[in-house]
């Protein structure tokens, strides 16, 4: 088999350790893109990052993204995504792929009986998989955790 180069490749991966009682404020209010409220400042109730980010723990893992061809869906080098290996991936879902021994991130499309994996930017091409191809879904991507 060639070697496909995606441009998204997966730098590391981390498995989800559960660390069950840190929780953080969250406030009653939305943010304000605008001129914000002055009396928007009383606590609803406590977030804890853990029940909202992992639904299946032991299913659960994390990767660091390296690269660009997901960027249109918000996914960009050096982030962190949240993956779920007990979610089934559909058509359209973002998963992680072993594909000819390279793992990638990208947006799986079910058409005609064919899958192919998306990039999300017109700088890459899509990968159609076949009979051929040594393929894999290790999981689907559930949320992406980046710095602003």
């Amino acid at each position: 088999m060639p070697f496909i180069k995606t441009d998204s490749s997966i730098s590391e991966i981390n498995s989800y350790k559960e660390n069950k009682g840190t929780k953080y404020p969250l406030f009653i209010a939305r943010v304000q893109a605008g001129f914000p409220s002055p009396g928007d400042d009383y606590i609803e109730k406590n977030l804890d990052l853990n029940e909202l980010l992992i639904k299946n723990p032991s299913a659960t893992f994390f990767v660091k993204v390296e690269g660009d061809s997901m960027v249109n869906a918000g996914i960009n080098s050096g982030d962190t995504l949240v993956v779920d290996r007990a979610v089934e991936a559909k058509d359209k879902s973002v998963v992680i792929a072993h594909i000819n021994g390279e793992l990638t991130v990208k947006r799986i499309r079910l058409s005609e009986g064919r899958v192919f994996l998306n990039p999300e930017n017109e700088e890459f091409r899509p990968i159609e998989v076949t009979e051929e191809t040594d393929f894999d879904i290790w999981g689907v991507v559930t949320y992406v955790i980046h710095k602003v």
